[in-house]
């Protein structure tokens, strides 16, 4: 073991969201903090924000954005009374502005770093023993050795990736890659249509590429509610998605510039030709290579890092946050409050995390939203239930955006009228799922949310509607008898 050179409070491996939130709040705490983290541009340089900010939601976002506002200026402008023409799409300086975006948002990050007198090592960091880290610089220099009274592991997750469907950075990419090509493909398949597939999609979808989902799941969405899935499935077709359900991919071939893919269904064996093949099947917890053999760190068969309650490891002093635990689901903000959680447990103060109410967001065009649990899983435990539906189409304000696609569903125990759930397709419906967060974070009863006075006409009126729509009280619904 090298000699230690310096001496930590904490250190933490890993500068995604869970990480560097963890830093900034041991900082915060008057907690001496080093953050190690590996990973740089392509330019070299040392960038915080981990696969999150610089090739996950953070830059799907800001491409999406760019894509919503090419599709409004060449299909959405007649209805408004506007024309626009030789409209032109340059997708290298769309990837450009999503690249200026993520670099601004990792200077911000190295700022709040300077200024909590954090520690930011460029290095790929491996436990060696508890409270010993071994750095290995990303210049090549020396690996060295730090000490610490108590370590954070928060290296987060990678994609998965398929046998049948190499990855070869070209033609066959990950979904990292997908937010950096420079030319729409004319015809795109996605392999997997879950969060990350769903989110691809609809970013080449509205810039013009023929887009096909090849799920192997019968089922679309099993995470969201039954019925806002059903609803998903009917708005994106009706987008022009292609969303072939039960489909086994068997083999994905380059050639002649065109990958070709082999697939099964219900219907037999397929043959299908595209531009661009993206392997959108899950992640998994990047904990390969994070602990020396001997530092004797639990692991699952699937590379989770074993926690109890408090992200506390086996080994003393050793937590793990964020996509390394099984705690909660592959969440950016579930892995931040975990590492704030750890940060004010080492400074000796009590914090709780509530995981039952961690609000799940799928941002697509329009998007999905949910917090609780779905009315199958709660009719599966034979929970009396009672149900309120609110449509966009039936809000004013949907109706002057002209975005009346989706609506609100809010489930409620028929005895106590207890929240218990609040699922949604819609335009902002990540923003609008956290009052149904904070109600159900203060135990509010739909009757409660139903007296809650909102604006006029607003989409957050929605969810008002949807709790008088339990009692069959929807202000502008048709009673249904």
């Amino acid at each position: 073991m090298p000699k230690p050179q310096a001496k930590y409070d904490v250190i933490i491996i890993g500068a995604g969201p869970a990480g560097y939130v963890s830093a900034i709040r041991c900082g915060q705490l008057g907690l001496k903090t080093a953050c190690i983290d590996s990973w740089s541009d392509k330019f070299g340089r040392p960038h915080l924000g981990g696969a999150y900010l610089n090739a996950g939601c953070v830059a799907s976002m800001a491409l999406l954005e760019s894509a919503k506002i090419y599709h409004t200026l060449t299909s959405g402008l007649e209805q408004h009374g506007i024309s626009a023409e030789n409209v032109t799409l340059n997708v290298a300086a769309m990837v450009r502005r999503k690249d200026q975006i993520v670099s601004e948002i990792n200077q911000r990050i190295a700022g709040l770093f300077k200024a909590h007198q954090i520690t930011h090592i460029p290095a790929r960091g491996r436990l060696l023993q508890a409270g010993h880290v071994e750095i290995v610089p990303v210049d090549g220099s020396a690996p060295s050795c730090l000490v610490a009274d108590h370590i954070i592991l928060a290296t987060g997750s990678s994609p998965l990736t398929l046998p049948c469907a190499p990855i070869d950075h070209d033609y066959i990419i990950d979904t990292s890659e997908a937010l950096s090509l420079t030319a729409v493909p004319k015809r795109l398949a996605i392999i997997g249509a879950g969060i990350k597939g769903l989110e691809i999609a609809s970013i080449w979808k509205r810039l013009g590429a023929e887009v096909i989902l090849l799920e192997a799941q019968e089922n679309f969405l099993n995470l969201p509610d039954q019925q806002i899935a059903r609803e998903a499935y009917k708005i994106f077709a009706g987008q022009g998605m292609e969303l072939r359900l039960g489909a086994r991919v068997i083999s994905a071939k380059k050639g002649n510039k065109k990958v070709t893919i082999e697939y099964q269904d219900h219907e037999g064996t397929h043959m299908l030709r595209v531009d661009r093949l993206i392997v959108a099947i899950g992640r998994k917890p990047s904990s390969e290579g994070l602990a020396a053999p001997e530092a004797d760190l639990l692991l699952d068969e699937s590379g989770y890092v074993h926690v109890d309650e408090n992200c506390r490891t086996n080994l003393p002093g050793v937590y793990a946050v964020g996509d390394l635990t099984l705690l909660g689901p592959m969440l950016a903000h579930k892995g931040i409050e975990e590492g704030v959680f750890v940060a004010e447990q080492i400074a000796g103060l009590q914090p709780m995390i509530n995981y039952d109410l961690l609000p799940s967001v799928i941002y697509t065009d329009p998007e999905i939203a949910w917090v609780g649990q779905t009315e199958q899983a709660l009719r599966a435990l034979g929970e009396p239930l009672k149900v309120g539906v609110f449509p966009f189409s039936a809000s004013s304000r949907a109706l002057t955006m002209g975005r009346t696609d989706g609506l609100v569903k809010i489930i409620t125990h028929a005895e106590t009228d207890m929240i218990l759930g609040v699922h949604m397709i819609g335009s902002g419906a990540s923003e609008l799922i956290a009052e149904a967060v904070l109600a159900m974070e203060f135990s509010a009863s739909s009757e409660d949310l139903a007296k809650t006075i909102h604006a006029h006409p607003t989409l957050s009126e929605a969810l008002y509607e949807g709790a008088l729509a339990i009692r069959k009280m929807a202000l502008h619904l048709p009673i249904s008898r």
